[in-house]
């Protein structure tokens, strides 16, 4: 499977699931707006997408993928079919247990996740009822994301990459007949999610039962390989879901500020995670099982190579999609989402809290692509610690910060824990020879952020000479041309710098190999 192919192809169905979560959000902020409503709902809905990270795709891209792949290649499809068997027991009877319990238990999970809450008792009891309602969808996230491990271990990777996108088109349906007076809102929205985890799980058995992967039934019993994926799972799935926990904690301090806060935290990192989602999932998607292979064949020289070209194409991406929402990002956020109950208040706002949390865009895009190395070299401890360390330092910095700076504290806390995360995950690997910085790379840095520093001001000017206009139509087109005029800006810099060779990097990707053999006679003329 083609490196290219595979980032192209989990890219345009992320971005498109991002499209579509746009609109959904669109939806939301126009119906509900920003109020206890939407806290409480938002809190319900982080709820078990926060768990996903752990038991889902933190576990499984950490642990499960290499795991599979191993003997894929090794012992065939068969034994990777009955391994797959075992771990879905195992994760279904895990997991039904957890869901059971925290049922019991949700106005104390809500309590711990929003205390603030409790002193507005309608807004509480309003986050217990709407979990219960959705916290099921991590049961059958979590089985599909096993669906999806499977999958993509095939080089299958649209299937996966597309299934998001029934979420939001389930949530979007359930909205349109709120709109139409036909199911209340908030609950409606709440077994929306419900709903499109079931049918996420179905999409993704329907399509394992096409490629031979169909999983029987099986008791659930531990084995040496199921072992094995504990043992490296659970320090993986911490250190996946390092900014899950970062933004688990915002929460946690935005329930004691005043109404609106949890919901401004929610559209924001909304729009921080389309580049975050289009580039960072898709480039670790791909390269996780290319890397395994690379390190098991014992191919070390062109698993660096790889890796140095992946971060030069995810660099080239998030740095420009950084400065770009820190100096759009407050129309961005009126363009997408001020209409209805949703005011100009509510997009300022939103837009200062999404210029904080896109401070650290590249580094969240970077964490995921520089712990790809520690999983594939089978190391989850190593990416767990620095995670730990990260969250240790982003609490502190919440309790600094939110004094002075309310909400946006909050996501700048975010944003600087996870460039140390990036950057001592970066220094583990360098210090380890996993990770070797090449002479393209080294030059491209630098240049990639003065291009990116110069698109920032051109389109910092432009808003001093074309002021935001309030009609939606001037609104768009005044916005594309910023847009527009800036990745102009962007990429002619970086031509006229010399800085990115987009069609090595594509006949890279394509092929690695060849270029692989050229490099190779390079460095021994020199």
């Amino acid at each position: 499977m083609h490196l290219y192919k595979s980032i192209a192809t989990v890219g345009s169905f992320t971005f498109a699931s991002r499209i579509t979560g746009f609109v959904r959000d669109a939806l939301i902020a126009g119906i509900l707006g920003v109020s206890g409503i939407t806290d409480a709902f938002f809190v319900a809905f982080k709820l078990p997408n926060f768990f996903r990270r752990f038991f889902a795709e933190g576990a499984f891209n950490a642990a499960f993928v290499p795991l599979f792949s191993g003997i894929l290649v090794s012992s065939g499809p068969v034994a990777a079919r009955l391994y797959g068997e075992k771990v879905f027991a195992l994760l279904l009877l895990a997991l039904t247990g957890f869901v059971l319990l925290f049922e019991n238990f949700m106005p104390t999970v809500v309590f711990l996740f929003a205390p603030g809450f409790q002193g507005v008792p309608e807004k509480f009891q309003m986050a217990v009822e709407l979990s219960r309602i959705t916290f099921p969808y991590i049961l059958f996230i979590s089985l599909a994301s096993l669906l999806s491990g499977i999958l993509n271990s095939m080089g299958k990777f649209a299937v996966p990459a597309g299934a998001p996108i029934i979420l939001n088109l389930t949530m979007i349906v359930a909205l349109l007949m709120a709109a139409a007076d036909w199911i209340a809102p908030s609950t409606g929205l709440a077994w929306a999610v419900f709903i499109a985890g079931v049918l996420q799980l179905g999409w993704l058995w329907i399509f394992c039962f096409l490629h031979g992967m169909d999983l029987k039934p099986t008791s659930p019993r531990l084995t040496p390989e199921t072992k094995a994926l504990i043992r490296l799972g659970v320090p993986g799935a911490i250190s996946a879901g390092v900014i899950q926990l970062n933004l688990f904690m915002d929460m946690i301090f935005a329930s004691w500020l005043p109404t609106g806060a949890i919901s401004y935290l929610f559209y924001a990192d909304r729009l921080n995670q389309l580049p975050l989602g289009v580039i960072g999932i898709a480039v670790s998607t791909a390269l996780l099982p290319e890397l395994s292979k690379h390190i098991k064949g014992g191919q070390h020289d062109q698993a660096r190579y790889t890796q140095n070209r992946a971060l030069e194409f995810a660099l080239a991406i998030t740095l420009p999609a950084a400065v770009g929402l820190i100096v759009l990002g407050g129309p961005l956020v009126a363009l997408l989402f001020e209409r209805g109950a949703f005011t100009s208040g509510d997009a300022q706002a939103t837009g200062y809290t999404l210029a904080a949390f896109s401070a650290g865009l590249p580094a969240y895009v970077l964490i995921k692509i520089l712990s790809t190395p520690f999983f594939a070299h089978q190391d989850t401890k190593t990416p767990m610690k620095v995670a730990i360390a990260a969250v240790i330092l982003n609490f502190g910095l919440n309790c600094v910060l939110v004094g002075p700076l309310s909400y946006v504290g909050l996501a700048l806390a975010t944003a600087i824990s996870a460039w140390f995360n990036a950057l001592t995950l970066g220094s583990f690997l360098l210090a380890r020879e996993w990770l070797v910085f090449d002479t393209q790379l080294k030059e491209t840095m630098p240049r990639l952020a003065a291009a990116a520093l110069l698109m920032g001001v051109v389109c910092f000017v432009l808003q001093l000479l074309m002021p935001f206009p309030l009609a939606t139509l001037m609104r768009i087109g005044v916005v594309g041309f910023w847009i527009v005029t800036g990745c102009g800006v962007y990429v002619l810099a970086a031509r006229l710098m010399g800085t990115f060779r987009f069609k090595e990097l594509r006949k890279f990707l394509q092929n690695p190999a060849p270029v692989m053999k050229d490099l190779h006679n390079q460095e021994n003329l020199l």
